[in-house]
């Protein structure tokens, strides 16, 4: 990023952009001109210059087998021998397989390509169903928009369409091979992608269709991004099927938070409800996928479980109560535990999925209650070890999405920051002098384990989580948090990226996110605060990485429906 101090400084950097540019190879698509820099196809400087061209099978993350025709253009190359003159090349040419040259002229709205554009499209449709009304790819279809713009107004054709059946491909996807266009986008990505290899293309002229080979199933870690790969609607998600239609949805710009991964996502909603997530790209992460687990492992936030009323024990029983009074019960019991314990007498276990705002703020509570207490980094959950697929993808062990970023959040407050393991040590030594315990959660399950429960055991514990566990059951008060898509903050990748995410859905009526709750108990206790929780607003407060280095995604990235619910 280039920092400007003065109106002389900018121009003259705007100019050496421009000096640049002008010097950069040139190709002209339909009287526009278009600069690129190094090897790329005449597709890819379209798209790259913000120019549309049709196409199915091509895509950025996958082999080019230029077998859909759409995207056949007129071209004309400079002639080497002659500089001055462009000679037009004899045939079509498929712009996603053609490399541009310098000079090259394109016309992808010639007669020849309009009349190639229709006739691919009448193809297509010979053997597609009518069924845009009951498909799930309706309004994300390209095959609908395609046939509105270069199709034919009428179809020509006068026999039966061949029927083929739907099929169940695996534990996630369904096949409707009747809507199948042959992109052998899914088959390229088993191939090279995750190299598993389920999908192939079987049978030959009108018999030809995608398939599984018999006894093997589509049920790879990344299955689920074939139906986000298919440009049309013969491969669906069997959890978003007839949930909504598209149109409904708002896609807001997320960061995976239930894997160490940081992948970059839509979080798709509509009424306050999520309904699918999507990947969102990002080449120096995930590029274009992401994997089952966090595909579908956010069902947790809409749990019939989950934690909504502030609780305090009571004659060994908990009874509800209201946030002032929760806040007044936490910070009282914490003040207590620090006066007759003297320093060192608090500590905090801070959950990995937390984000590294709210981190900061809870340790910054608790430190100013006690300026000696103990931080420590809650359990980090691992499942097997790093998978790293053929394409390059990894699936990630850790499944929490910020134990760096809180353990650095954590290290701006000074002094050690120790394990969930050294935390329960500490804890429950016998010569220890914590009394007063504030634990974050936040987990999708129970994660309290019987040597952290019986550890806390005769100690003030302040719990802030989102789902009951046995630790929530036994604490003296209970403040019920949000999850990461009701919330915004930022987390930091197995990579060491820091990227922030925004807040998709409104949080869970008389739920809160962690930073604010720390904020209230910081007013609470008279500690100098901001009275709302602000995510950009906290991290310039703690400075260093976390003020100059964070991710953000374009303010144009976040979509808001097409159309909304009207009551009449």
């Amino acid at each position: 990023m280039l920092i400007c101090y003065d109106d002389t400084e900018a121009s003259r950097l705007a100019e050496a952009a421009t000096r640049n540019r002008e010097s950069m190879p040139t190709i002209n698509i339909d009287g526009e001109e278009m600069a690129f820099e190094g090897k790329k196809l005449v597709l890819q400087v379209a798209i790259e210059n913000g120019r549309e061209l049709p196409h199915y099978c091509y895509h950025p993350g996958l082999s080019v087998v230029a077998s859909c025709r759409i995207c056949l253009a007129q071209i004309a190359q400079p002639n080497p021998r002659n500089d001055n003159r462009v000679e037009m090349l004899p045939k079509l040419l498929p712009t996603c397989q053609t490399y541009a040259v310098d000079g090259m002229q394109v016309h992808t709205t010639s007669p020849a390509a309009i009349a190639n554009q229709k006739a691919v499209m009448e193809y297509l449709l010979i053997n597609h169903p009518l069924d845009c009304p009951v498909c799930d790819q309706a309004g994300e279809c390209h095959l609908q928009d395609y046939s509105y713009r270069y199709g034919r107004a009428e179809s020509r054709f006068q026999e039966d369409k061949i029927k083929q059946p739907k099929k169940d491909i695996g534990p996630h996807v369904y096949l409707y091979s009747d809507r199948c266009i042959m992109c052998s986008r899914c088959v390229r990505f088993t191939r090279e992608v995750t190299g598993t290899g389920e999908i192939g293309v079987f049978g030959r002229g009108n018999q030809e269709q995608i398939d599984v080979f018999p006894g093997i199933p589509l049920d790879n870690d990344l299955s689920g991004n074939v139906v986000d790969l298919c440009p049309v609607g013969a491969l669906l998600d069997k959890d978003f099927l007839f949930q909504q239609r598209v149109w409904f949805l708002t896609k807001t710009p997320s960061i995976d938070g239930i894997t160490a991964s940081g992948d970059n996502i839509w979080i798709e909603h509509n009424a306050g409800r999520v309904h699918r997530v999507k990947p969102r790209t990002n080449l120096d992460i995930n590029r274009w996928w992401i994997t089952d687990e966090v595909r579908y492992g956010w069902k947790f936030i809409h749990s019939e479980d989950r934690l909504t009323t502030p609780k305090r024990m009571q004659f060994a029983a908990p009874i509800e109560i209201d946030w002032p009074r929760a806040y007044e019960a936490a910070g009282d019991g914490l003040k207590k535990a620090a006066r007759e314990s003297g320093p060192g007498g608090l500590a905090a276990l801070i959950s990995p999925m937390l984000a590294s705002e709210e981190a900061y703020l809870l340790a910054t509570y608790i430190r100013g209650l006690d300026p000696e207490a103990l931080l420590a980094v809650g359990p980090v959950p691992k499942n097997g070890e790093d998978r790293t697929y053929p394409g390059g993808y990894t699936v990630y062990a850790e499944k929490c999405p910020n134990r760096r970023g809180v353990t650095r959040a954590l290290e701006l407050l000074g002094g050690r920051v120790v394990t969930c393991d050294e935390f329960i040590t500490a804890v429950g030594d016998k010569s220890s002098p914590i009394a007063g315990v504030l634990v974050a959660g936040g987990y999708p399950s129970a994660w309290a384990t019987k040597e952290l429960t019986s550890a806390l055991k005769k100690k003030f514990v302040v719990a802030i989580d989102t789902l009951p566990n046995d630790l929530t059951a036994a604490a003296d008060v209970l403040l019920p948090a949000v999850t990461w898509a009701e919330k915004s903050g930022c987390f930091e990748n197995a990579k060491g990226i820091l990227q922030s995410f925004d807040q998709a859905i409104a949080p869970l009526e008389n739920t809160r996110p962690d930073g604010q709750i720390a904020l209230d108990l910081l007013a609470e206790s008279a500690l100098e605060a901001p009275s709302r929780y602000n995510a950009g607003l906290i991290r310039s407060r703690m400075g260093g990485s976390f003020a100059g280095q964070v991710q953000r995604p374009a303010p144009s990235q976040r979509q808001e429906p097409q159309m909304q619910y009207v009551e009449l």
